[in-house]
């Protein structure tokens, strides 16, 4: 018998998934205590869902049945549940079988596979989500091939198989179909998988932010605290549908004029969104009302959780796993709320007063309430509008990367904003941002760049500058305070992309001017000379100047510089007319303003003040850049972002520049090649073996172990043999043939051969005893030094070659030369992994001591393109197998032609419960 508490179980298959329609279940293995379970769930299955399972009538399960169905080894025998609350809404199993069809055991490698969905579930994405991770613990087993027979009329399971993007073979035998699927992941089956998860996770997004109906629990009858100021910002916002109040003491049928009621329950309508607003000692019961009354989404405002230390993070765990056990989402808890300003949904279910957000194109997501507060002022403060504010608060559910997702396709949202303190699942998020950077703009501030002791927000390893490179790698905007993130915000929503990085700055201020021109270098732009309209310049003469820069083919965007004038006679209001004609006339190229004490002049220019774009009604949609227009987008509206300072509008600009040559830049992303003597399996099979007794901790493998897992990779690894004695050293370069290297692998000695601890080209015996006796005179005793001796390759440049997994980055490609250059100088670059071949040819060419691959001073360039193969190959393995957590090639001898890895260091360990490599599945706790 196996029960969830037996050692056997398999708990690392328990997961949580969003389903189709944005609701949630949960996945795990049938036990034998859910007979009980299993039988209430086959009585309410159709008979027609029935016949299509059996191929016969089968009214009911007899107890062999029962048996059979709960009873499971967990190797050739296996079965998953897809439940909500405790009651299944879907099976699936397989049985391994042989060549005759008849059940086996290991090494058969094939099994049959068979779903069950309850017909109140079906089209809801549940045997799509089972078959991925079903498909996954099969593999886990050794099993290769899924086989299933399908009554022709069972549509809907056919397209099952046929659309999860496995290689699958089909045939038509004794009136039945039968499927055979190969269960190796292919580039089509993982696209159908992450196609799958972006709809489904943008879809549970959706149902939050679009709301039907609203509850706020938690509303003082006295109307103060956060219950009550909730209540009255959703009522203040205009929101469209039907709002109630509750509170258990009510006695009276309104609440600050919304109807009320004592429980959830006494709400006869449905209800799409609940804010909790209770003690966190109270919140079970009122997530517990929620799920029982059909509630999809939760917006959690109450305190008290993970940011109150270790018991507080048990109570956030328990919420988490209340909350999905009824398939719905949450927000927060400690949260400060959600607005979506659509004008068919008028939604303002945070702690922000009137006035709201107006409506805008700018998305803003923020983990901290109080940057919340502070990014919406001051995009108010602008005259700055919002597509949709979402502040996640502890993030227990809802994440960035869940936003990131719904983002992507919202038609609403052209530039997304994020205050981020972690990643979250760095791997995942760095693949949606650059998915969703290449068709919009995703602009990161980043907290907790320097975490303190004891901060609940994890650190990285990485500098950094080195993570702001590996998130400009992934096409996303790293900026360094919300003041920027706010800035550049608002150049990129009103303006396009710029096509170089020409500035052309007019104004009439000689002084500003130069100011401007020094910020212009400063960040790597060219600037041209500024053009200086005097003081005594009119609103006539800034719209014909913009107009002719416009029109130059010498610029790619312009900064205008304005003081206020001496007589104080030209109204502002006339110069934003002037400015937005010249835009109007010329659209292609950014236009930003830099201001001195004008703020007239910044709410002219502001969304806030045209009258072709109000604050209500639907927004004109911003249409996608196309191949003939790589200046970016055209506007029907002209708005002109204004700065209070040269240095903020000129990184705005560098920005846009930046992130424009990026977009161009990957338009062609690159591929991640295969090689065919990769033996992925192979490696997946020494890796178990070496972990099989390991615990939680990191193992460091033998330099034999490192370097038979890596050649499963291609990766070669020069042997070295072990010279304790000047005879073993002899011997050794007899097996391995002259010339050869004597060298000393102490830590304290190893790669550091101006130490004296390498001899090199030891042609004959004579040379080797000679150089083995002055290592053990100067140095120290053979047990010390550990001399070992390695055959001579050709001479070329020394480098190293890294990946690491960083807590904040992700898996992490580097590549630096070795020596003074990459250890004292810090002459690094980084890559994400997977990497691309554009990514790995670049990462070798981004170094500040490149030139020294290629030829420098007359010297032989070197075989970069088996250097780049090198990283490619790495990157494979740390990307196939997530038990890889650090690899060191030091040095990677490149030659001429060809290369040699002289030395290697692995790291291993048991693979995260979370990555982003498996079937889909929630953060788990």
């Amino acid at each position: 018998m196996t029960t969830a508490s037996d050692p056997s179980y398999p708990a690392h298959w328990e997961a949580d998934v969003v389903l189709r329609d944005g609701g949630t279940a949960r996945i795990r293995p049938i036990t034998t205590e859910d007979a009980g379970r299993l039988v209430s769930f086959y009585e309410q299955v159709s008979d027609e869902s029935k016949y299509y399972r059996f191929f016969a009538p089968y009214p009911r399960l007899s107890a062999r049945d029962v048996h059979r169905f709960t009873h499971h080894d967990y190797v050739d025998r296996v079965g998953l549940a897809a439940t909500i609350g405790e009651e299944f809404i879907a099976t699936v199993r397989y049985d391994r079988i042989g060549p005759d069809g008849r059940p086996a055991s290991a090494p058969a490698d094939e099994a049959e596979v068979a779903f069950l969905v309850q017909d109140a579930h079906q089209g809801r994405g549940v045997a799509s989500a089972l078959l991925e991770h079903i498909g996954a613990v099969a593999r886990e087993r050794g099993i290769r091939r899924f086989a299933a027979e399908v009554l022709p009329a069972n549509n809907k399971m056919i397209k099952v198989f046929k659309d999860a993007g496995y290689e699958q073979k089909r045939s038509f035998e004794d009136g039945s179909v039968h499927l055979t699927l190969d269960l190796e992941p292919t580039a089509e089956s993982l696209a159908v998988q992450r196609a799958r998860e972006q709809r489904a996770e943008a879809r549970s997004v959706q149902r939050l932010l679009t709301p039907r109906s609203v509850a706020v629990i938690g509303v003082s009858r006295s109307g103060v605290g956060v219950g009550a100021a909730a209540l009255r910002n959703l009522r203040d916002s205009g929101f469209r549908g039907h709002l109630y109040a509750v509170n258990e003491a009510v006695t009276t049928d309104l609440l600050d004029g919304v109807r009320a009621y004592p429980a959830l329950a006494g709400v006869e309508a449905p209800v799409d969104l609940a804010v909790i607003a209770v003690p966190a000692e109270r919140v079970p019961e009122a997530v517990a009302a929620c799920g029982e009354h059909g509630v999809q989404g939760l917006v959690v405002l109450s305190a008290g959780y993970g940011e109150s230390g270790a018991a507080g993070l048990e109570r956030q765990r328990e919420l988490v796993r209340q909350v999905r056990s009824y398939g719905m989402r949450l927000i927060g808890p400690n949260a400060y709320g959600v607005i979506n300003t659509a004008p068919e949904v008028g939604l303002n279910a945070s702690l922000t007063p009137a006035p709201a957000p107006i409506r805008g194109r700018i998305g803003l997501f923020t983990q901290s309430g109080a940057i919340g507060i502070s990014l919406l002022s001051a995009l108010l403060r602008r005259g700055e509008g919002l597509s949709s504010f979402v502040s996640a608060g502890n993030r227990a559910d809802v994440s960035g990367n869940d936003i990131l997702q719904y983002w992507y396709e919202d038609e609403a949202t052209d530039v997304a904003l994020m205050y981020l303190e972690t990643l979250g699942n760095p791997r995942k998020f760095t693949r949606l941002a650059r998915r969703t950077a290449a068709v919009k703009p995703v602009v990161v501030a980043r907290g907790g760049r320097h975490t303190p002791a004891g901060h609940v927000v994890p650190g990285t390893r990485l500098p950094d500058a080195t993570v702001s490179a590996l998130l400009r790698q992934a096409g996303v905007i790293r900026v360094g305070t919300v003041t920027e993130l706010v800035d550049v915000g608002l150049l990129l929503a009103s303006q396009p992309l710029p096509a170089g990085p020409r500035v052309a700055i007019l104004g009439n201020s000689e002084s500003l001017g130069v100011l401007t021109y020094d910020a212009c270098l400063a960040q790597g732009l060219r600037p041209g000379t500024p053009q200086d309209l005097t003081t005594a310049a009119t609103p006539e003469d800034f719209r014909t100047a913009l107009r002719a820069a416009l029109a130059s083919a010498e610029s790619d965007a312009v900064i205008v510089t304005v003081i206020p004038w001496v007589n104080e006679q030209e109204p502002q209001d006339d110069l934003a007319d002037a400015l937005r004609d010249a835009v109007a006339a010329y659209p292609g190229k950014p236009v930003a303003v830099v201001h001195v004490e004008l703020a007239e002049l910044v709410d002219a220019l502001s969304p806030a003040g045209l009258t072709a774009a109000p604050a209500t009604g639907p927004l004109p949609a911003r249409p996608r850049p196309t191949d003939e227009d790589e200046g970016g987008y055209a506007r029907p509206d002209v708005r002109i972002p204004a700065y209070p300072a040269a240095e903020r509008a000129v990184r705005a600009v560098a920005e846009a520049v930046r992130y424009g040559q990026w977009r161009r830049a990957n338009a062609d992303a690159g591929q991640v090649p295969e090689y065919e003597d990769i033996d992925e399996a192979g490696a997946a099979a020494r890796l178990a073996a070496l972990l099989a007794g390991v615990g939680d901790g990191v193992l460091t493998l033998s330099e034999p172990d490192a370097a038979a897992l890596l050649a499963h990779y291609g990766i070669r690894v020069l042997p070295t043999l072990p010279a304790p004695t000047a005879d073993a050293a002899v011997r050794a370069a007899r097996s391995l043939g002259y010339p050869v290297a004597l060298k000393t692998t102490a830590p304290h000695l190893r790669h550091r051969a101006d130490l004296g601890g390498v001899r090199l080209d030891l042609g004959g015996e004579a040379d080797l005893r000679r150089s083995y006796e002055e290592l053990t005179d100067l140095l120290g005793t053979p047990d010390e030094l550990l001399p070992v001796v390695q055959a001579m390759v050709p001479r070329g440049v020394d480098t190293v070659v890294r990946s690491v997994i960083d807590p904040a980055a992700g898996a992490v490609l580097s590549f630096g030369l070795a020596g003074v250059a990459s250890e004292l100088l810090g002459d690094t670059a980084h890559r994400l992994v997977p990497a691309t071949d554009r990514d790995a040819a670049g990462l070798i060419r981004s170094i500040r001591t490149a030139p020294l691959l290629f030829g420098w001073r007359g010297s032989d360039p070197v075989d970069t393109a088996a250097l780049e193969e090198l990283l490619l190959r790495l990157s494979r393995l740390v990307d196939d197998h997530p038990e890889v957590v650090g690899v060191t090639l030091e040095p990677v001898v490149v030659a001429t032609e060809g290369l040699s890895v002289l030395s290697a260091a692995v790291r291993v360990a048991h693979p995260p419960a979370r990555t982003d490599l498996g079937p889909r599945t929630l953060p788990s706790y």
